[in-house]
């Protein structure tokens, strides 16, 4: 079996609060949580979760970024469920990408983000709010428990 990246906390795995309920969900019904790991040489970093089984078969592969053999999890004691708070938020700056088709973030935003990721913490994330205005909120764990708990409290 092929080794996951080493996740917070010491579980083989993590989710936030949000989706606990749907990894509890797959362990039960589904045949576990199939982690995806990267196959795009230029985002090392990324990864999927989906549930092991569709309809009883092999759940199909999500993404063309992800490699064929997911990592198939079945114990919730290995999964870790974050309580997770915002700590900080603030605006960042976009600009139309180069074929003039998305929008990117600055390159002054995105050192802004990676340096208040990094004041954050061990385990800081961010994610955007794209409301009114364009923001960029860092998020962090509050704390930890393995799903096996969050399970037994839902």
């Amino acid at each position: 079996m092929k080794d996951l990246p080493t996740a917070c906390a010491g579980f083989r795995h993590t989710c936030n609060v949000q989706n606990a309920e749907k990894f509890a969900d797959w362990i039960k019904n589904r045949g576990g949580v199939a982690v995806w790991t990267s196959a795009d040489l230029s985002d090392p970093s990324y990864s999927m979760s989906s549930p092991a089984e569709k309809d009883g078969k092999p759940y199909p592969k999500p993404s063309w970024k992800v490699g064929n053999s997911p990592v198939v999890i079945t114990d919730p004691k290995e999964i870790g469920v974050s309580d997770d708070v915002e700590v900080k938020r603030f605006h960042v700056s976009v600009q139309v990408g180069g074929q003039g088709l998305c929008l990117k973030v600055t390159d002054g935003g995105s050192r802004r983000i990676r340096k208040e990721v990094e004041k954050a913490g061990d385990g800081a994330y961010y994610v955007f709010d794209y409301g009114s205005e364009d923001n960029c909120v860092i998020m962090k764990p509050k704390g930890w428990k393995s799903l096996a708990e969050w399970m037994e409290k839902h």
